[in-house]
C-alpha cells in the first residue's frame, strides 16, 4: 500500500477515488450482522497513508457490489428493503472515515449499473428478457424501472443521512456519479432530434432528473407509464 501510494504522490496526483466494498464492512450485508473491525481497520490505514502524503480520499460508497446474503435474501435492489440496509452502511462509513474524508459518492454509474445488469445483461447480475438472447432470466421491460428507483432512494437517503447528522462537524461534500454519452440527431428532421433527447431523458434524465427537479423525464413518464415505480 504504501509504495503505491508513494508512487501517486511521485507522479502529482493529489486525489485518489476508491471504493469502499460493503461486505468489508458488514460481512452479512446487515447492521445486524455485525461490522467488520479488521475492514475498518483497512480503510483507516488507506485513509490516514493517503492523507500522510498529502493526497486526499474521494471515496466511493457503492460501486455494484452488493453483499451475497442481500441478493438472497430479497433480490438486492430489486426490493426496496435495501434501502435501511445501505443507510445503516454508509452511516458506519460516515461515522469510522468522515473526520478524515471529505468527499463522498454516493453510487457509482447507477444508470450503468442497471442498464447492463438488467436490461441488456451483459454485467452482473445478468438479468434480462429472453428476447435479449443474453440471460436465463429477469425482465427488461419491468425490472430496471424498479432497481433505478430503489437506486435513487438508496441516494437520497445517504445524502439526507450526511446533510442532517454528519456534515457541519465534519465538512465534507457528498454527491454521485452519473455517466451519460452525449446524443446527436443524425438527420435534421424532428424525428431524429426527438430521438437524440429521447436517448438522453434515458440514459442521463433517469437518474439526474429526480434528484435535481424531483421527477422522472417527461418522455419516461409518457413512454414506461405505469411501470415507472
Amino acid at each position: 500500500m504504501q509504495g503505491n501510494i508513494a508512487l501517486m504522490k511521485e507522479i502529482g496526483l493529489d486525489f485518489f477515488r476508491f471504493s469502499i466494498s460493503w461486505t468489508r464492512i458488514l460481512p452479512r450485508g446487515k447492521i445486524s450482522g455485525g461490522v467488520n473491525q479488521e475492514g475498518i481497520t483497512f480503510y483507516n490505514n488507506l485513509i490516514n497513508e493517503l492523507l500522510s502524503q498529502g493526497l486526499k480520499p474521494l471515496i466511493t460508497l457503492f460501486h455494484w457490489d452488493v453483499p451475497q446474503a442481500l441478493e438472497q435474501e430479497y433480490g438486492r435492489f430489486l426490493s426496496q428493503n435495501i434501502v435501511d440496509d445501505y443507510c445503516n452502511y454508509v452511516d458506519v462509513c460516515f461515522k469510522e472515515f468522515g473526520d478524515r474524508v471529505k468527499y463522498w459518492v454516493t453510487i457509482n454509474e447507477p444508470n450503468i449499473f442497471t442498464i447492463g445488469g438488467y436490461i441488456t445483461g451483459v454485467d452482473a447480475l445478468g438479468r434480462c428478457s429472453n428476447y435479449i438472447g443474453n440471460c436465463t432470466y429477469g425482465n427488461s421491460g419491468t425490472e430496471p424501472y424498479i432497481m433505478g428507483h430503489n437506486l435513487l432512494l438508496s441516494h437520497a437517503i445517504a445524502v439526507k443521512l450526511y446533510k442532517e447528522k454528519y456534515q457541519v462537524s465534519q465538512m465534507g461534500e457528498i454527491g454521485i456519479t452519473v455517466q451519460s454519452y452525449w446524443n446527436l440527431p443524425k438527420y435534421q428532421t424532428v424525428a431524429s432530434i426527438k430521438a437524440a433527447f429521447r436517448g438522453l431523458d434515458f440514459r442521463f434524465g433517469w437518474f439526474v432528473d429526480p434528484i435535481i427537479f424531483g421527477g422522472y423525464p417527461k418522455t419516461m413518464r409518457v413512454l414506461v407509464g405505469t411501470r415507472l415505480p
